[in-house]
């Protein structure tokens, strides 16, 4: 029955492929395809690659968007028709959904062979050139446009030079400077010439001569002179000043007054200098005093006198914004009108955001462990509470969770529906607060941010238990540049309390054959407390301007139990016990890695490693179930559901209390081939692999979950395919999956191979509902 309505579908496509036709201007072919066919000279084959690929994409315009060869865009819009209103239901669609036709035309062929010559020519493969042609099929009304490029062999650079002209003494000094400056030179000895290279050294020079002062220096006054005279396929480069560049560029600039008006809205220009007070060294305009000058003065890195630095100036921009009371933030520099002036006033103009606003959001979600729900969040946001760019965010949600498809094995029926409602303040200040010091903050790219805390949230499981978490935090945020932050919270206490446990549920425990149940009921019965301190670093560095390769790195450090337990001897009690309640006492370490590599304009390889190591000690047998890790899900392996996975080889039994496998040890790896077919639909062939484990043999998993040496056999493996709809604001990701490798098998009473390649059935329904698993979600997995 699926195979005819299939064939059905495909019929309808070709037929309607066909119609397409009949819409197309009588004299005219719809633009099917566009291909380059790349001619070497003899000597220049070796250093073609991929310069066919290079050239496609160069092309304009681009044919339709196809579906098995139909052009379903185009059939959409001619479906639709011409609309009557330009705001109506049909024109909406038509763009949305639907696009105009792409025609064969000679006149953009001839354009397109144009711009294949300049492509090459600016690539280094001087004196090569193009042709092309439109090859019509009569018959469907469709057109090819077919280019050939006969390409010369390359041009590489042999030496490159910075020309001094006769010019200041300092600018002289600086210039030279340039070229080794930062990571130096982006044109490179042995490098194949490249204009879009050249292009981006002379950006390079003027971000260089602009951290030095030369405000009114800009790319255009340097020109690059090419020789290709003195050796076969080489050239020599010279950058030097073109000879018309004004003095104004030539010389460093140094900052005057610096004047900051801080409600931009309600002045006027005219009179703003006229109200300015002086503070630490601004004139602000603040008729009001709504904000302490404090915060500008930590903001604004330039001070009266200082050399004009545009890094500096980006930063402070970035600072200001950062802030986030301002929705718009302003700079100017003028020069002060004076002969032969070197000095600058700053302006920044800034339009205050509304103060204090009011959130609410109900959204509906869906779980990789086959739950579903619904959640309903407020928030209350009061920005400048006390004048000096504080933040604070007071915040609520409830929601509720039940399970999809019912109860499973021995579970209660109402095991997997949970009622939440959390509470939680924030208050945020843009500086750090730490007692007897202050930290300067002039040297960090955004302004460090000290976060006060503090939370009640209750789980009510099945109206079998409730469990109450009182939690507070307080920690710092910076960052020295752009691509290193850390996070350090010196500070964090979390008190777990049971209440409201019901008879039945005991009753259900006691009774329940897995005996992992009983020792789990024994955590969730106990009060816990906890007692941390956590840091985080990551790294992520600018990828250069011609970059295809990117990556990430993150790691923290997360220590709990050690303050406690010196209260717990100081006190005499040394029982493992604070006030009463037991604390948890561990150390964790955390570190990912993510490399991003671009294979061309549409597809993408995107990795992942992620490690984990919780080592439990003193009251500690195992991590706290809150902060172990699991496998599977839509963000990790992706062919097991959450919490299904591990540890170790052990085999996931059925529990009261759904999927609840859990380690202290942690090792995955993610990989996938990101395909981008138009603009909104991509898809992607992904593998994950990794499992979790505990970190010594404990009676709740056994030894089998234990990390050991051969922890390497104990590895799952799956894998699959997935589509992600790209509207730009979000990203809707549907991924399928299967599993490749089952390490709980070689445990089985009667082990067996953990590859299950062989068992791949799609007929089998048994087979597709134990081994297919379909993950939607929002955002990217990584």
């Amino acid at each position: 029955m699926r195979v005819t309505i299939l064939v059905f579908v495909l019929l309808g496509l070709l037929a309607g492929g066909c119609s397409v036709s009949k819409y197309v201007p009588a004299g005219e072919s719809l633009l099917v395809g566009a291909k380059v066919k790349v001619v070497p000279d003899s000597a220049a084959r070796k250093d073609v690659g991929s310069l066919e690929d290079q050239l496609e994409g160069m092309l304009r315009p681009k044919p339709n968007a196809t579906i098995f060869g139909f052009p379903f865009k185009v059939w959409l819009y001619y479906l639709v028709g011409e609309p009557r209103k330009e705001k109506g239901f049909k024109n909406w669609f038509r763009k949305k959904f639907g696009e105009p036709p792409v025609l064969a035309s000679q006149r953009v062929v001839t354009a397109n062979t144009e711009v294949l010559t300049a492509y090459m020519n600016n690539q280094g493969y001087f004196r090569s050139t193009s042709s092309g042609e439109i090859v019509e099929n009569d018959k469907k009304r469709t057109a090819v446009a077919e280019y050939e490029a006969y390409v010369k062999p390359r041009y590489y650079i042999y030496k490159m030079n910075y020309a001094i002209s006769d010019t200041a003494l300092q600018f002289n000094k600086d210039f030279r400077a340039a070229k080794d400056a930062g990571r130096g030179t982006l044109i490179r000895d042995g490098d194949p010439y490249r204009l879009d290279v050249i292009s981006g050294e002379r950006q390079r020079i003027d971000r260089f001569l602009k951290e030095k002062g030369y405000y009114y220096f800009n790319p255009d006054y340097l020109i690059a002179e090419v020789d290709t005279t003195e050796r076969d396929h080489s050239v020599n480069i010279f950058i030097s000043l073109k000879p018309n560049t004004s003095q104004l560029a030539l010389k460093q600039y140094y900052i005057n007054d610096i004047y900051v008006y801080a409600d931009y809205n309600a002045l006027s220009p005219d009179t703003m200098p006229a109200q300015a007070r002086q503070v630490r060294g601004l004139n602000v305009v603040d008729p009001q005093h709504n904000y302490k000058a404090r915060i500008f003065d930590d903001a604004i890195g330039f001070t009266k006198g200082s050399r004009y630095n545009s890094a500096l100036h980006d930063v402070s921009l970035s600072r200001l914004i950062n802030l986030n009371n301002f929705k718009f933030v302003k700079n100017r520099f003028e020069l002060v009108p004076r002969s032969d002036s070197a000095m600058l006033n700053a302006y920044y103009y800034l339009t205050p955001s509304k103060r204090k606003s009011l959130r609410t959001e109900l959204s509906g979600l869906t779980k990789s462990n086959n739950l579903a729900g619904t959640q309903l969040d407020i928030s209350w946001s009061n920005r400048n509470i006390f004048r000096a760019a504080e933040l604070l965010r007071l915040s609520a949600n409830a929601g509720v969770d039940w399970q999809i498809g019912g109860k499973r094995g021995n579970q209660p029926s109402n095991i997997n529906n949970f009622l939440r409602f959390n509470v939680q303040g924030e208050l945020s200040f843009p500086r750090f607060i730490i007692p007897f010091y202050r930290v300067n903050p002039a040297t960090n790219q955004a302004l460090p941010r000290t976060v006060l805390t503090t939370g009640y949230e209750t789980l009510t499981q099945g109206g079998l238990y409730t469990q109450t978490s009182l939690r507070a935090s307080g920690g710092y945020s910076w960052r020295r540049n752009t691509e290193v932050e850390h996070t350090l919270t010196p500070f964090g206490i979390n008190l777990i309390k049971p209440r409201n446990i019901s008879e039945a549920f005991v009753d259900t425990v006691l009774k329940s054959p897995n005996p992992r149940d009983q020792l789990r009921f024994l955590q969730i019965l106990n009060d816990r407390l906890l007692l941390e301190s956590q840091y985080t670093i990551s790294y992520k560095p600018t990828p250069g301007p011609f970059a295809r390769d990117q990556f990430l790195l993150s790691g923290g450090i997360n220590l709990a139990g050690n303050v406690a337990h010196l209260f717990d001897e100081t006190l005499g009690g040394n029982d493992g016990e604070l006030f009463g309640v037991f604390f948890e006492q561990f150390t964790r370490f955390d570190g990912e890695v993510r490399y991003y590599r671009d294979l061309s304009s549409s597809l993408r390889l995107a990795s992942r490693f992620i490690g984990g190591l919780g080592i439990p000690y003193g009251n500690s047998i195992m991590l706290p179930q809150f902060k172990q890790y699991f496998a599977g899900g839509s963000t990790g392996i992706r062919a097991f559901r959450a919490r299904t996975l591990g540890p170790g080889n052990y085999n996931s039994e059925e529990s009261i209390f759904g999927n609840s496998s859990y380690g202290d040890i942690r090792l995955e790896f993610n990989s996938e081939l990101r395909i981008k077919f138009t603009q909104l639909i991509n898809g992607a062939l992904f593998v994950d692999a990794g499992n979790v484990w505990t970190y010594r043999n404990t009676e709740d998993y056994g030894p089998e979950a234990q990390f050991t040496n051969d922890f390497y056999k104990q590895i799952a493996i799956g894998g699959g395919l997935g589509l992600r709809l790209d509207f730009s604001f979000l990203v809707f990701r549907v991924d399928l999956a299967t599993p490749f490798r089952k390490p709980w098998y070689q445990a089985l009473d009667t082990p067996r191979s953990p590859w299950v390649f062989k068992d791949i059935n799609l007929r089998s329904k048994d087979w597709r509902q134990e081994n297919l698993v379909l993950n939607i979600a929002v955002a990217y997995p990584f």
